[in-house]
């Protein structure tokens, strides 16, 4: 069984990863200012703003699944019918 890292070993591990995926948010950002046109009110923007905010709260445990949710449908019972599949087709599918 394996030892779990503690948090300096993680951070030793993670960290050039985590700061090359912030550098590329950051240069994305960069782009979208020096470009034409105006995505100010684009609900996607919103979500990453809103993802961004949930980042940066401190002593979370579940900050993953919160992005995650930000980013998802909510669940819809009526999923089948809304995407035209009947429950007959999902069965002759998976055989």
């Amino acid at each position: 069984m394996a030892i779990p890292m503690n948090s300096p070993e993680i951070l030793e591990r993670e960290f050039f990863e985590i700061r090359a995926k912030i550098l590329e948010i950051a240069a994305a950002f960069d782009r979208l200012d020096r470009s034409t046109g105006d995505v100010s009110e684009d609900a996607r923007l919103k979500l990453i703003e809103e993802s961004l905010q949930v980042l940066q709260q401190l002593n979370r445990e579940d900050r993953a699944e919160q992005v995650q949710l930000i980013f998802s449908r909510e669940y819809n019972d009526q999923w089948r019918e809304e995407f035209g599949l009947s429950t007959k087709d999902t069965a002759a599918s998976s055989s």
